[in-house]
């Protein structure tokens, strides 16, 4: 007997009850993400041609995915790949998987920039570059100078600068926060803006984080000292060295503390407030260093 022909509608319905069965939380998401990877097709085209019979290796591509999410394993990490604002961004394991909440982050940088001609930018703990490569590409004046103290991280931003064609204006490097930047003396006083999603997370409640998070997501990328706020404090201190006069500061941080440290930060920089991200939630912090008297 001939194997059974399946189509991509055929596919995509057994995914979606096999996933939700498996306790998938978007069972239909996770199905037309992976047929898309699997096929080359768009998420709409997943639909549009629903009657596309499968290849032999597109299915053999396929199961391996299915069973991986299945496994728990998420999934921007079984398609390697996810959404950002107008990109496409390439993630692995071992990196921080970019979070919608993100897009806001960049949002704010690029209107507290509006009006300079030529920004050059920091953004310490870059992760999968998703931040720096973005400003790069959606400002094409700027310059982007990017850190991480993981090296699979600065060789994951270095190759979604050179996938985005912004790699001439995206300089990626190794290195303690804003450690590498502030070992250049020419570098002092340089920057319109640093911008950073550090971890945010309290020490304390990193193991109530969900066990897809726990078990994919580097420790480091998550632990925000104890009140969650240790490496945002850290960033700032060493902006006001690298910073211009009146230059910005953008993080982002945890829901509820972003209020709070908004207040300490007062204390520092001038015009602080807290902008919400996509879900109405207290998430960026931003303020400017004082001006030039």
């Amino acid at each position: 007997m001939p194997e059974r022909v399946w189509t991509v509608r055929d596919a995509l319905g057994w995914i979606v009850g096999y996933l939700e069965g498996k306790g998938d939380p978007h069972p239909r998401r996770s199905a037309e993400w992976l047929l898309s990877a699997a096929t080359g097709l768009s998420r709409v085209e997943v639909y549009a041609c629903h009657d596309r019979p499968l290849s032999t290796d597109e299915r053999s591509r396929l199961r391996e995915a299915v069973a991986r999410r299945a496994a728990g394993q998420p999934l921007q990490l079984v398609t390697g790949e996810m959404p950002f604002r107008h990109l496409v961004i390439h993630v692995r394991p071992g990196v921080f998987i970019p979070r919608p909440e993100t897009e806001v982050l960049v949002e704010v940088a690029m209107r507290e920039l509006r009006g300079v001609q030529e920004p050059l930018i920091a953004e310490p703990c870059t992760g999968s570059g998703c931040v720096a490569v973005s400003l790069a590409y959606e400002l094409p004046t700027a310059r982007v100078m990017a850190t991480d103290a993981s090296e699979e991280a600065v060789l994951t931003a270095r190759q979604n600068a050179l996938y985005a064609k912004v790699g001439e204006r995206v300089q990626v490097m190794h290195g303690d926060l804003l450690g590498p930047l502030l070992a250049r003396t020419e570098l002092r006083g340089a920057f319109d803006a640093v911008v950073s999603n550090p971890p945010y997370v309290p020490r304390g409640q990193l193991a109530g984080l969900p066990r897809e998070v726990l078990d994919h997501e580097p420790v480091a990328a998550l632990d925000g000292g104890e009140d969650g706020c240790e490496v945002a404090r850290r960033i700032v201190a060493q902006s006001l060295e690298l910073l211009k006069p009146g230059g910005v500061v953008a993080l982002e941080l945890a829901e509820d503390r972003a209020e709070a440290y908004a207040e300490e930060l007062s204390g520092v920089l001038r015009a602080v407030q807290v902008v919400k991200d996509l879900a109405g939630r207290d998430r960026i912090v931003v303020g400017k260093t004082q001006e030039a008297s």
